[in-house]
């Protein structure tokens, strides 16, 4: 699926004459992927002239490509500033990552609880990029 058309799908849901948040269809995944420590070294954004310069890992570039190729939304989600937009675009294309977007401004420092409407998954990243596997465990959630 194209940018293009991962853009036509995200905003052309209409119910009873409104727009309405989209819902992907059944088995399609809307990855969001951090870049610095996750789909290569960690690089602060005190250090911008190293993400021109800093290397893939092999398995995330590997996985995320596959994960495009077979029809998910790849959006790489980065606590770097806007001003850091273009070294990153240039980056991911020089290295061959497939994607969908690119939103910048992710907030630093992690321990992210998130909260939406839309189901979430989270996976945190130990060193190792592979499909996903199911897994039991225990979680936070609302009260009901």
């Amino acid at each position: 699926m194209k940018r293009e058309e991962a853009e036509k799908l995200l905003h052309d849901k209409v119910e009873k004459g409104e727009q309405v948040s989209p819902v992907l269809p059944k088995g399609v995944k809307n990855y969001l992927i951090d870049i610095d420590g996750t789909i290569t070294e960690d690089v602060p954004n005190e250090q911008p002239e190293r993400m021109a310069t800093c290397k893939p890992f092999p398995d995330a570039l590997h996985t995320c490509n596959k994960w495009y190729d077979e029809g998910h939304l790849i959006c790489f989600f980065t606590s770097r500033t806007e001003a850091h937009r273009e070294v990153t675009e240039k980056w991911l294309d020089k290295h061959g990552f497939k994607y969908h977007s690119l939103l910048m401004g992710k907030p630093r420092g992690g321990n992210y609880h998130w909260v939406d409407n839309h189901l979430v998954k989270a996976t945190r990243y130990k060193g190792k990029f592979t499909d996903m596997v199911e897994k039991k465990v225990k979680i936070e959630v609302f009260k009901d």
